[in-house]
């Protein structure tokens, strides 16, 4: 439920209707604006008395939230949320780019990928430290070594960071390193991971799980948002399907409806919503006619050599062809490529 005060409203009053739904064991999240100031009621509101409220001194009307996911709605906040990382601006009327390895494998590897992923125009550098695998043999990533290594790049081209935290004990770590948290596809429904995240109060990337529904990764999104962490981003990254012929299905719906349904920022993932290199210029773009705020590729100097998905990373020079791409269709869909928000 959603409580608006009138315009005028007293401290007093305000102060009076926090204490109310404090006192009947829900949390309050108040939105302070220029004429009003909103009370959201966060929990579960359907034993709420509105008329109650309605009748308390200050109180203009009552809302109530049909949604499951609260905070994430946008019927509690309908317009786009601004994610602010660093200065750069995630969110609203621009395109950012996130790119970098899957993996970070060495330092030449890094900063040769840091170095083409600025010049073509990201604005942040992803690669992972602590990779989950499938297999236990395969390459689980170099640690706080590559963390060390992520803030060493991050330092000598000015890209910010994203990186995968895999459990509650790394978030520490990975926060003291790392300018965005990303919530892997695996972990997407990891809650203890999700509390601790949301008490970061970093900025989080959270993808979709590989076989969850929109409603459940708005829910995911919820147990960040409930610790007072607004700095959320949701990262479509392709469902499973029955289909073989890529990685996974790439669901370009999802971006389209979430941005009816949330005020979140929506990223869009075709290095891994396709697997295919060849797929993934096609799917970005789409993604950005469909209204995506962000991109996250994945680039690697030698592909052939990588130590994890090297089928799906572009190559410097197809990434820089890929980024005056996306920036055309930016423009024509009415997004502000121009300052350092943008594509």
């Amino acid at each position: 439920m959603i409580i608006v005060m009138q315009k005028g409203a007293t401290p007093a009053q305000i102060s009076a209707v926090v204490a109310r739904v404090e006192g009947m064991g829900r949390q309050v999240h108040l939105s302070r604006g220029e004429e009003r100031t909103i009370i959201g009621v966060v929990g579960d509101d359907r034993t709420f008395d509105r008329d109650q409220f309605e009748r308390m001194d200050g109180v203009e009307h009552t809302v109530p939230i049909l949604k499951p996911y609260k905070l994430a709605s946008r019927e509690f906040h309908p317009s786009d949320s601004v994610v602010d990382v660093g200065g750069v601006s995630i969110g609203g009327q621009a395109v950012v780019v996130m790119a970098g390895p899957c993996a970070v494998e060495s330092r030449e590897q890094l900063m040769e990928t840091a170095w083409a992923a600025k010049e073509a125009g990201a604005l942040i550098l992803r690669g992972g430290a602590f990779k989950p695998r499938t297999s236990p043999y395969s390459f689980q990533g170099m640690g706080e070594q590559g963390l060390q290594l992520l803030a060493e790049a991050r330092a000598e081209t000015g890209l910010l960071v994203v990186t995968e935290v895999m459990s509650p004990s790394q978030v520490s770590l990975v926060a003291t390193y790392a300018d965005i948290l990303q919530i892997g596809a695996r972990n997407m429904q990891n809650y203890a991971l999700l509390h601790a995240v949301g008490e970061s109060h970093k900025p989080v990337l959270l993808k979709r799980g590989m076989m969850s529904t929109m409603e459940e990764w708005l829910m995911s999104a919820e147990y960040v948002l409930s610790h007072g962490n607004n700095r959320v981003m949701l990262c479509e990254r392709g469902i499973r399907t029955f289909e073989t012929y890529t990685r996974n299905t790439f669901d370009i719906n999802a971006i389209a409806m979430l941005k009816q349904l949330t005020h979140l920022p929506v990223i869009a993932d075709p290095s891994h919503g396709t697997g295919l290199w060849e797929l993934v210029g096609p799917v970005a773009r789409g993604a950005v006619a469909a209204g995506a705020d962000g991109l996250i590729l994945e680039i690697h100097p030698r592909p052939e050599e990588a130590v994890s998905d090297g089928r799906q990373s572009l190559k410097p020079k197809r990434f820089a062809e890929l980024m005056s791409e996306v920036r055309l269709i930016a423009e024509a869909v009415g997004a502000l490529p121009g300052d350092r928000r943008a594509a």
